[in-house]
């Protein structure tokens, strides 16, 4: 391929505005910028763009459900606030000290394992969901279709009566 020639030929070359070369008054400066290029070329370079592939789309699933359990979980909120991971309790006949995971009756305050299992178990029901939607599918075989449905009725049901008892034990006295 034939070298393009370092003329402009658009109409406008007049327009433009003087380039460096003749912008400089110093002759060394000229010789400097011009005398290298007599006996030295810049080399060709074959330099191809890097091509970006889309991830898969169990990747993005994977992704999506990740940020989906963090935001639902509270770390927003543990990380400015900064609960305890357990708080704690005494045993009124004992007198021992025993671990509590629910915050009872504050609404707005949360532990951090608190919002973990909350979390958990809502993630929990969505992956009930889409298992029951595979179950669905008319290209799978029977067996794999009524496994996948009778997983995802058990996630979304265990999910459910779970997320019940974490809200009876945050507030006991809701709906009764």
């Amino acid at each position: 391929m034939a070298p393009k020639p370092e003329t402009p030929n658009s109409p406008h070359s007049t327009l433009d505005p003087p380039s460096s070369t003749l912008s400089s008054i110093d002759p060394l400066f000229h010789i400097l910028k011009i005398l290298p290029f007599c006996f030295l070329r810049p080399p060709r370079l074959r330099l191809k763009l890097p091509t970006l592939t889309l991830p898969s789309p169990m990747t993005v699933y994977a992704l999506v459900l990740l940020t989906y359990f963090m935001v639902v979980s509270g770390i927003v909120y543990d990380v400015i606030v900064e609960p305890p991971g357990i708080g704690s309790t005494q045993d009124p006949y004992t007198g021992s000290v025993r671990p509590v995971v629910f915050m009872p009756g504050r609404v707005n305050g949360q532990y951090i394992i608190e919002g973990l299992s909350s979390g958990f178990m809502f993630v929990l029901g969505g992956v009930g969901i889409v298992l029951m939607d595979l179950a669905l599918d008319k290209n799978r075989a029977k067996s794999v279709k009524t496994s996948f449905a009778t997983a995802g009725i058990s996630s979304v049901v265990l999910a459910y009566v779970m997320s019940m008892l974490f809200i009876r034990i945050k507030i006991p006295a809701y709906l009764s």
